[in-house]
């Protein structure tokens, strides 16, 4: 963590603080402070030094103080340094030190990547930092034995210090305790006053001092050279073997964390951001650009939507701190004189294009897209920041740059609410003035150049890493682009009618549903529909939200409709409505007027295991084993004199397992081109392949695909509605015909309990933070996910290596079909009738060429008028 803060926070003083032994300040004032804590285990108490040791061999300075605690000379640190306008970040994850944050003040867990600013403490807390010591007072807590207020929990505490403030304000109006609206607020006035005492006490417990008598200042804290010769030893004898090997690399005199002088005397560096107005500038930039190795390009538009956005202005970095930005079209009343956007995208047209110049974008698909709007065909796009931040970690925060900027540069940027606004007056681009876009823009490019040059630095320490970005990610980016502008064509009557016939079933479905009930109510009121369903026909209640209400939840509904006929009614009732407001009413108002198609948005950094999502439509989730769901599908047509081709993957994450696990029969049964599901029933239930009944296999596919996703014996029997132990027998059995299969979980849980991670084949990695929890569901829950995680992430690196390939085949050879969609395991392609054949056949070999498995990736496809067809 030490190391990568270093990276992180290069040339910045860092102090490292630790407890002292003994008691402190706390303890006079309140003997039961932390009296409950068990000791330090004896298997922690033997690192501390050897710690220590390396820390000050690494140059860093350790500041030990007697009588407190580390949080108040962490405090008085950042105090003092704040006062002076020095930015400070306290790399922590306790909830306590949210007290410290203000303007100058941030906090950032290096374990979670998570950076807390003002913005993020209220976020967080519901309360701004200012009210966090309040807050502590009133809960207390039962870590540090602060004793609180009796009967104050969360909620409680959040909502006295929203109604009526701080502690004291709270205890100079306990009348008005009574008229708040949280449950209890009638009785809590006379607990706070019983209480008092203990809320004060806990409020001086809970307040870290921001006055310890320290040895040094903020500005006297400096890093020293490291000791090369001590690390070595200490690294050597730790059997930190990379870490040895890296010092061995460096030249001696060479320190690693950074000139102490220089760290010490670092100023803050004065941006140069210039906004270009003639044509000579222009000129001067374009030939800085053409002479840098990379550099970040930004569009500044008219529109979120890639069809419809056109440039108001365009950015560029070549050195951090150092950016431009070209206004175009800025037309409000008042705006100066800019260069015209046809001569500046002329202007830069042969840079934009040249696929020899490399440039760095953060999100640079939209980009693309935007410039296709404007005749230019974005090449050369080398690096993007937030798929260099996905690749690194996909389970951290957003890949937005603004949090990107927080987490890796500790950067607070302009955000675009603050110079255009918020909800319906919010102003486009070309509304702003020069004066504020002019600098969010320049920023915009500087920003992303500095968090390239940070996120690379670690991709290159991590090869596997590095090349999943550079062979899988980027690749894809122009295609996804491309597929995007090509959309897909809807037939809007179609829907029309669809939507018809599902508007008349609703109104049956209801009646019947008012029928059963004895009365007529919102079905699409939790409150109502949990009053008729569980006071007024009594069913059992399974399951309870967290007010203590009968959950009316989709799983819950879906237990009950085994038994009942209004539950079952109702489900069919929401899965109609959904598919009527999402699909048959949305999709044709969401045809584009220029193309007459739909044209969705591919998200490559928002699911952890590296698949990808889409919106505005989402084309994911349109269902495929319901009739009505097919009929949607059905509305995915081909024009003209083209067809519908649609590819699959057949039971792609099993193929992976077997890969994965080496497990002899999986393998066995896959090379031989077996129904696998059916092998695996003949092996579960003991009985020849051809005798295997169509219960058996049904059965036999739930536990195949179950244990894939980590499913327990719990989840089996409910899926399967049997009992418990009679799933646990089936699954035994399997584990016992697929010992391979066994001992893979078994491995996967513990390297990812040592590593805190899963790779997929290609090595791209999903993190696990919870895989070491002492919470036993959320552990599990991450053993589950640890599992499943390297077959799905697996699969969608497959798919996204078979999109490339396609895209790239298809236009190398100039053929007339194009990819559509992608969802799940398909590619959906339009492709002209009279080459319907050879596209087919070689598209299937192409995909199930993306990768070199121990067993066949077979694809199959199928072709018709509609998707439906092809499916």
């Amino acid at each position: 963590m030490l190391r990568s803060l270093i990276k992180a926070y290069p040339n910045s003083p860092i102090a490292v603080i630790f407890d002292a032994k003994g008691k402190t300040f706390r303890d006079d004032i309140y003997p039961e402070y932390k009296a409950q804590r068990p000791p330090m285990p004896d298997d922690l108490r033997l690192q501390i030094e050897p710690i220590h040791k390396i820390i000050q061999a690494m140059g860093l300075p350790m500041l030990v103080i007697d009588g407190v605690e580390a949080d108040d000379v962490i405090g008085t640190l950042a105090a003092r340094a704040s006062a002076k306008g020095i930015e400070v970040v306290v790399s922590t994850g306790d909830k306590d030190m949210a007290q410290l944050v203000n303007e100058h003040v941030t906090l950032v867990n290096t374990m979670t990547n998570t950076v807390m600013n003002e913005a993020a403490v209220v976020d967080k807390f519901g309360i701004p930092p200012n009210l966090i010591i309040d807050y502590l007072a009133l809960m207390g807590d039962k870590v540090d034995n602060i004793p609180g207020v009796a009967g104050v929990g969360e909620k409680t505490a959040l909502a006295l210090l929203q109604g009526l403030g701080s502690l004291e304000d709270i205890y100079n109006n306990l009348d008005k305790v009574s008229t708040l609206s949280f449950r209890g607020a009638k009785t809590m006035g006379a607990k706070l006053e019983t209480n008092k005492d203990d809320a004060f006490l806990s409020y001086e417990l809970a307040t870290i001092k921001l006055d310890v008598d320290l040895p040094v200042e903020p500005e006297g804290i400096a890093l020293e050279a490291p000791d090369q010769k001590a690390l070595h030893e200490l690294f050597t004898d730790m059997e930190f073997k990379s870490w040895v090997k890296e010092l061995e690399s460096q030249p001696q005199d060479s320190p690693s964390t950074g000139d102490a002088d220089t760290a010490a005397a670092a100023e803050p560096i004065e941006k140069q951001y210039v906004t270009i107005l003639e044509e000579t500038e222009l000129d001067s930039w374009i030939e800085k650009l053409q002479n840098a190795e990379v550099f970040a390009f930004d569009t500044e538009t008219t529109s979120l939507n890639y069809m419809e956005a056109r440039v108001v202005g365009v950015s560029f970095s070549v050195s951090p701190n150092e950016a431009a930005y070209v206004p175009c079209s800025h037309d409000y009343m008042g705006a100066p004189e800019q260069l015209s956007l046809e001569f500046v995208l002329n202007k830069l047209k042969p840079l934009l294009e040249n696929p020899e110049q490399a440039k760095v974008g953060q999100n640079l698909k939209y980009d693309r897209s935007v410039l296709a709007n404007h005749g230019i065909t974005l090449q050369g796009i080398a690096f993007d920041t937030m798929l260099e931040s996905y690749v690194w970690n996909s389970t951290s925060n957003r890949h937005d740059m603004d949090t990107l900027a927080e987490t890796y540069l500790a950067a607070s940027t302009i955000h675009f609410e603050d110079i255009a606004g918020k909800g319906a007056k919010q102003l486009t681009f070309n509304q702003i003035p020069l004066e504020q876009a002019a600098p969010y823009a320049a920023e915009d490019a500087d920003i992303t150049l500095s968090l390239h040059q940070t996120l690379w630095a670690q991709l290159e320490d991590e090869p596997r890493l590095q090349e999943v970005f550079n062979t899988i990610e980027m690749p894809l980016v122009p295609v996804l682009s491309d597929v995007e502008r090509t959309g897909a064509l809807i037939d809007a009557n179609r829907l029309g009618a669809h939507s018809q016939e599902l508007d008349a079933r609703l109104t049956t479905l209801q009646k019947d549903a008012f029928d059963i009930a004895g009365e007529e109510f919102n079905l699409a009121s939790p409150k109502q529909l949990g009053a008729i369903l569980f006071e007024k026909l009594q069913l059992p209640v399974i399951k309870k939200t967290k007010s203590g209400a009968p959950s009316t939840a989709e799983e819950v509904l879906q237990e009950l409709a085994l038994d009942y006929p209004l539950p079952k009614l109702l489900l069919e009732y929401r899965s109609l409505a959904k598919l009527k407001s999402t699909y048959t009413d949305k999709l044709p108002q969401m045809i584009n007027p220029a193309t007459g198609r739909v044209h969705t948005s591919y998200h490559q950094a928002v699911t952890a295991t590296g698949r990808l999502s889409s919106s505005d439509p989402n084309l994911q989730n349109i269902p495929i084993r319901t009739a009505e769901g097919r009929r949607i599908r059905q509305a995915f047509v081909a024009p003209k004199g083209y067809k519908i081709v649609a590819a699959d993957y057949s039971q792609i994450e099993l193929r992976i397992m077997a890969h994965l696990s080496g497990d002899e029969g999986l393998l066995s049964a896959f090379q031989n081109n077996q129904d696998v599901h059916k092998a695996t029933a003949a092996e579960v239930f003991g009985v020849a392949l051809e005798d295997v009944t169509n219960d058996q296999r049904r059965s036999a596919k739930a536990i195949n695909f179950g244990l894939i996703y980590g499913m327990s014996a719990f989840g089996l029997a409910k899926q399967l509605h049997i009992g418990r132990n009679d799933a646990q027998q089936y699954i035994d059995r399997y584990f016992e015909r697929y010992p391979g299969v066994a001992q893979y979980m078994d491995d996967i849980r513990e390297n990812a309990a040592k590593s805190g991670y899963v790779e997929t084949l290609f090595g791209r990695r999903l993190h696990l933070p919870e895989i070491n929890s002492r919470n036993g569901m959320r552990r599990q829950a991450a053993e589950r996910t640890a599992i499943n995680a390297p077959m799905q992430g697996t699969a969608a690196d497959i798919i996204k290596k078979a999109m490339v390939n396609v895209h790239n085949w298809l236009n190398e050879r100039n053929l007339d079909a194009r990819i559509i969609m992608q969802v799940h395991d398909e590619l959906v392609l339009e492709v002209a009738e009279d080459q319907v054949d050879i596209i087919t056949e070689e598209l299937c070999q192409l995909m199930s060429n993306a990768a070199e498995l121990s067993v066949p990736l077979l694809v199959e496809a199928g072709v018709g008028d509609n998707w439906d067809e092809a499916h």
